[in-house]
């Protein structure tokens, strides 16, 4: 671990290729006017140092996805984590298991903590384009760069992501056409990305459309977009239950199994409702479910302490703010989320009246940036970006204040550089 410290706070010999960034927005992946849309649009999306986290970090994490998946796959977990869903949530969804899950972690010193894990996790293609910039100046560093190969490999097992979902929902035949579905998606602050699954998909011979939810129709069993027939919907929707009135047509197809939705309200509510982590970080649920020993003990020591918030222990929830972090249930993307020690009484209110967990803080780690006497350290959070339980890439959110926010000179997604585990 002290070797990634080191790193962290003082390796300044890998930064970011402005051009590299560009010729892959704009020629090897992209489209023109990409990377001028990313500056204009978020000037502060990438960061200009990645991240060094030790092997064993590195590992844990795996194992950590392996056995949250091992959780979810019991039946008594299925049975108590649908019993609090909305009802769209316990509708079959056949067997697609959700594109781009994101495992969140904190990581300080040798604390390695889940925050949260998310179903529709941004920045997987973003990532892929920063691993074909960065740039290193010396040795020591040069073989932890990601290599052409493995950029390529990424992109790879993401079309085939894509084609083992349609395959698993019971198609034979070839996936033709995706529509990438968000609310007023120009508009959003990842539309870049879109941009980039658009063309990802038209280079390997799948159709691809950029769809707001109103702009689709249900006609005889089939969705489409305009004269467009959709196969598959890339789910970029934060409204998980599918219940906002914009969604209704989207809805209606995925109850009437017109397409393959993914990922889907099912699995929001088997992984990503904020509750579960109260669930995954108990001991006595645990072990009411079945679950093995060793599996227990690698939840409970990376899972910091989580619990659903409740009038009736407000006093105490209060008295222990400052070492807990506030989180809605349904909550994305760090919004009306609160670090306790920031809290004001009204807040406070709000939260009681609302539905909420408090989860234990887990330090975040740091990454200075600058080798200036005072160059500015930001802090960070990583995002494994996992598919049936194995894990696709890992990156990392440089940020200032109590969350990520994609706001913050010099922060942005920034990549990750694993140290190698050292010999025997």
């Amino acid at each position: 671990m002290r070797v990634t410290s080191a790193l962290n706070s003082g390796c300044f010999c890998i930064s970011l290729d402005d051009q590299a960034l560009r010729h892959a927005l704009e020629s090897e992946l992209g489209q023109p006017g990409l990377f001028a849309l990313v500056q204009e649009r978020c000037p502060y999306l990438f960061a200009a140092r990645p991240v060094f986290i030790s092997a064993e970090h590195r590992e844990r994490m795996a194992a950590v996805v392996r056995a949250v998946e091992s959780v979810v796959a019991l039946p008594a977990w299925r049975e108590l984590a649908l019993a609090q869903a909305p009802a769209i949530a316990r509708q079959h969804p056949g067997q697609s298991r959700g594109v781009f899950f994101g495992f969140d972690f904190h990581i300080h010193h040798d604390q390695l903590g889940l925050i949260e894990i998310n179903t529709n996790a941004g920045g997987a293609m973003l990532n892929a384009v920063l691993a074909r910039a960065q740039r290193a100046c010396c040795p020591e560093v040069d073989g932890m760069l990601p290599t052409a190969d493995s950029v390529h490999q990424l992109e790879e097992k993401i079309v085939a992501m894509f084609q083992h979902e349609w395959q698993l929902d019971g198609h034979q035949r070839p996936l033709h056409h995706i529509a990438i579905v968000d609310a007023a998606p120009t508009q959003q602050y990842l539309y870049p990305e879109f941009l980039l699954f658009q063309q990802l998909f038209q280079r390997h011979g799948i159709d691809a459309s950029i769809v707001a939810p109103e702009e689709l129709t249900l006609h005889n069993g089939e969705l489409r977009h305009g004269e467009t027939v959709i196969d598959l919907v890339y789910n970029r929707l934060t409204d998980f239950s599918l219940a906002d009135p914009g969604n209704a047509v989207l809805r209606e197809a995925y109850l009437q199994k017109a397409i393959t939705l993914t990922p889907h309200p099912q699995a929001h509510a088997l992984y990503a409702d904020k509750r579960n982590l109260a669930l995954l970080s108990d001991a006595t649920t645990l072990q009411a479910l079945g679950v093995p020993a060793a599996t227990q003990a690698l939840l409970l020591d990376n899972i910091p302490h989580t619990e659903v918030v409740k009038a009736a222990h407000a006093e105490r929830l209060w008295q222990q703010r400052r070492q807990l972090f506030f989180k809605p249930n349904a909550g994305f993307g760090s919004r009306a989320a609160y670090r306790g020690d920031k809290l004001t009484k009204r807040v406070w209110e709000e939260i009681l009246q609302g539905d909420y967990v408090a989860q234990a803080l887990v330090t975040p780690g740091e990454r200075t940036i600058s080798a200036d006497p005072d160059g500015q350290t930001l802090k960070f959070d990583l995002r494994t970006y996992t598919y049936d339980g194995d894990v696709q890439w890992i990156a990392a959110r440089l940020y200032q204040g109590q969350t990520t926010n994609f706001r913050t000179p010099g922060g942005g997604f920034a990549p990750v550089y694993s140290t190698p585990r050292p010999t025997t």
